[in-house]
């Protein structure tokens, strides 16, 4: 007599990284941020907690792009920090972070930035004349935080040789207005279409 159970391998579908940062993005709280609506999500917000999966889906999808010859990576203090910090480990490439509140030190390089929840003085630290910088944010808006971001690295003497936001939100047409402004082609990863009711992924 056979005594051994029959068992059946339950075969579990494989999840990209786009299908990880989709599930993020459909089960977002979408916000009203003065005139625009905003999502507070797992990946820019940390709620709920940022899931080591989540940041490698966004660092995995972020350098499908590569790094367009970077030797430094840039981002703005709050919601791209731990991406950016992520990618920067990644390529072993050194991290400067622009803050929102300045230093009393030499070489601090200060631009206005208006972006979709915030307008006042960016403050660029740690770029230097003829630097390459790749810059990483989460998401693309109405723009305001990249023109600032760029014009704050050529300020500096640096150039801007790549752009990269995960999400890019289309209605708010923040890619044309970077690339009017500095003619640089911001990459994005997902776009997404946010209303009242919820977030698509297009």
């Amino acid at each position: 007599m056979n005594n051994q159970k029959n068992t059946r391998l339950i075969e579990v579908p494989h999840r990209t990284s786009i299908d990880i940062l989709r599930e993020v993005y459909e089960n977002a709280y979408v916000v009203r941020s003065g005139k625009h609506l905003t999502t507070v999500n797992e990946l820019c917000d940390q709620i709920p907690a940022l899931r080591p999966e989540t940041l490698r889906a966004a660092v995995d999808e972020a350098l499908t792009f590569g790094t367009f010859g970077a030797n430094k990576v840039l981002t703005e203090e709050d919601k791209g920090a731990p991406i950016a910090t992520a990618v920067s480990l990644a390529v072993n490439l050194p991290l400067c972070v622009a803050r929102w509140y300045q230093y009393k030190i030499d070489g601090q390089i200060e631009v206005d930035i208006k972006s979709e929840y915030f307008s006042g003085s960016l403050y660029l630290n740690g770029i230097n004349r003829g630097d390459k910088v790749l810059l990483i944010d989460d998401t693309l808006s109405t723009g305001g935080t990249m023109v600032a971001l760029i014009e704050a690295v050529r300020k500096a003497g640096a150039d801007v040789v790549g752009a990269i936001a995960i999400v890019e939100k289309v209605a708010n047409e923040g890619h044309d207005l970077v690339w009017l402004k500095t003619g640089i082609d911001v990459k994005t990863c997902m776009q997404i279409h946010v209303t009242e009711s919820g977030v698509e992924v297009l």
